[in-house]
């Protein structure tokens, strides 16, 4: 029995660093609060590209293989030479390719991901064909724990209810990180599905979005308050809500305890991934039992050495080594 199944997203992502685009700050979107721009019509060079295994899933159960947590990754891959090459990545990480599935005369999943060398933030171009024809077969996600659900796309809401039938029928325990997609199209049922998982991982602007469609007579300073942010998301009903928001810091929320990590990392290369870092490493210390403040602080490490990478699965941390980081880590426990 694998201890979690990651559903989701799998990709062969293609980065290109450059400090040729102009970054503004636009604080008066709320929801897009930075932007890059390039001159349209030209051409720019690059010194290198970089290529990495990509996609929230394959990022996820590769981070929880990492830290000692059994995991199998649940996609689909075009029959074509980039899934071939997915397949191979994620069983070199010491994932169970099992449930990948192949999509016939389909596409895989491809990003071409532009890096501000500046800031370590990116644009991502994504074609994701076959991972929007993923299908739950329900017979297969019966022998496992944990279900991790992150970036689902296609009919997300099916992959979605089905998975939470399963939770219900099985006493699998899930673990749920949206898209930014499944938000804007539905971000009621994105707050619906939440109240039934156990763990809940959003970043600060997916917050927003969600809170904003499902809470009445708020102002622009409660959406800026992370502290209303995630006691928000805690009304749906999930154990806990985690609230993260890159170079800043993360959020962790039980009810009872609110606990903040400071982020390690004040000049990341490349920021693709690091969320599904956070949440793997979040999720490992969560299952092995550990308290809020250390899974924070798990995520936090995790989450702080991809960034130092291209991609999401070169940086990521075994056990060891996020031990002997997370005394680095400052938190501070909020309302006490």
């Amino acid at each position: 029995m694998k201890n979690v199944i990651c559903i989701g997203s799998s990709s062969k992502d293609i980065f290109f660093p450059t400090k040729e685009g102009a970054v503004s700050e636009t604080p008066g979107d709320i929801k897009a609060q930075k932007k890059i721009t390039f001159e349209l019509g030209a051409k720019f060079h690059i010194d290198n590209r970089y290529e990495s295994l990509g996609g929230c899933a394959a990022n996820v159960s590769a981070g929880l293989a990492r830290l000692g947590v059994p995991s199998a990754c649940y996609t689909n891959v075009g029959d074509d030479l980039v899934g071939e090459w997915i397949k191979k990545e994620i069983s070199k990480e010491g994932v169970d390719a099992n449930l990948i599935m192949a999509e016939v005369n389909c596409l895989s999943g491809l990003s071409a991901i532009v890096v501000d060398e500046k800031s370590g933030d990116r644009i991502i171009f994504s074609n994701q064909e076959a991972n929007e024809k993923l299908k739950i077969i329900p017979e297969k996600l019966k022998e496992t724990q944990w279900i991790s659900v992150s970036d689902p796309s296609g009919d997300w809401k099916g992959v979605l209810e089905t998975v939470m039938k399963i939770s219900k029928e099985n006493g699998v325990k899930i673990a749920f990180n949206p898209r930014g997609k499944n938000i804007q199209e539905d971000a009621k049922k994105v707050y619906e599905i939440a109240g039934g998982t156990e763990v809940f991982f959003v970043n600060k602007d997916e917050a927003i979005e969600i809170i904003s469609h499902n809470t009445q007579h708020i102002t622009h300073n409660d959406l800026n308050n992370e502290e209303f942010l995630i006691k928000e998301l805690k009304k749906t009903g999930v154990k806990v809500a985690v609230v993260t928001d890159g170079s800043r810091g993360a959020w962790a929320y039980n009810g009872e305890i609110l606990v903040f990590a400071k982020a390690l990392v004040e000049n990341p290369k490349d920021t693709t991934g690091a969320g599904d870092a956070f949440s793997s490493g979040f999720l490992a210390a969560y299952i092995q039992g550990k308290g809020l403040e250390e899974c924070l602080k798990w995520g936090t490490a995790n989450g702080g050495s991809a960034v130092n990478f291209y991609g999401g699965v070169e940086g990521l941390l075994r056990e060891k080594e996020i031990i002997e980081k997370i005394s680095k880590i400052k938190t501070q426990f909020i309302g006490e």
